[in-house]
């Protein structure tokens, strides 16, 4: 059984105050582990505009990246809580970009998954279904079902997620997402496993919370470098 009540701690390093969890095993699978500085003895200019570093040019380095900047290139003060940083730290450009296009997720993606929508699951080839209501649990680890029965599947023991359409194609932008298939192994199990989700036709209220759970899991896309290190893999199917 794992747990949604996971112990934290503040942590100054070089770049700043983090929060942490107690248990490093225990953390988000979105979070980014700081990066290695460029040593300042390698970077005698700009690595972005070449300015030659001086007493007058200081250089700076962007805390998502590690590199080298000068004051022109790195002057942004940028949320970044794939770090878990408490306050805005230095990024460059373009580093700043992607982390304030993260920012969508963590502000309203990310509280939508973990708040939770109501759905008709099946697992398997079974024909009976149960209407449960999934979560993401605080710690971004496990999807939590519960119904009935309760279950926990741990994200990184997914294998694939295929988000189910009606109408256009997702690029075509007329798309709506009508439900979920996933496969996934039970911890401590090889076996794959097979598991549908579609939003319940028994729940008209909660349907609209539903597409947007379903639209929030489609964002989890954007975080490509978390779903590489757990080896989920999308696909949509309309």
């Amino acid at each position: 059984m794992s747990t949604d009540r996971d112990g934290k701690k503040l942590v100054r390093s070089p770049s700043g105050l983090r929060m942490l969890p107690e248990n490093r095993a225990l953390g988000s699978p979105f979070c980014l582990e700081e990066p290695q500085w460029v040593p300042d003895k390698e970077c005698p200019r700009c690595m972005h505009c070449e300015a030659k570093f001086d007493f007058i040019t200081r250089k700076h380095h962007c805390r998502r990246c590690g590199k080298c900047f000068c004051d022109k290139c790195c002057s942004k003060k940028v949320p970044l809580p794939r770090m878990c940083f408490v306050d805005p730290v230095r990024q460059c450009g373009e580093c700043s970009v992607i982390s304030q296009k993260e920012m969508e997720f963590y502000d309203r993606q990310l509280k939508v998954l973990m708040t939770g929508a109501t759905f008709s699951i099946t697992q398997g080839s079974s024909e009976k279904s149960e209407t449960v209501v999934c979560r993401l649990s605080n710690n971004h680890r496990y999807l939590f079902l519960d119904g009935d029965n309760h279950y926990e599947i741990e994200f990184a023991l997914i294998s694939t997620v295929q988000i189910l359409t009606e109408g256009f194609t997702p690029g075509g932008g007329n798309s709506r997402a009508t439900g979920m298939l996933i496969q996934y192994k039970p911890q401590g199990s090889e076996e794959l496993l097979q598991m549908k989700f579609t939003t319940s036709e028994d729940f008209n209220s909660n349907k609209k919370m539903s597409a947007s759970w379903l639209a929030a899991m489609h964002k989890v896309l954007s975080i490509e470098d978390a779903l590489h290190v757990l080896g989920v893999h999308f696909f949509f199917f309309n």
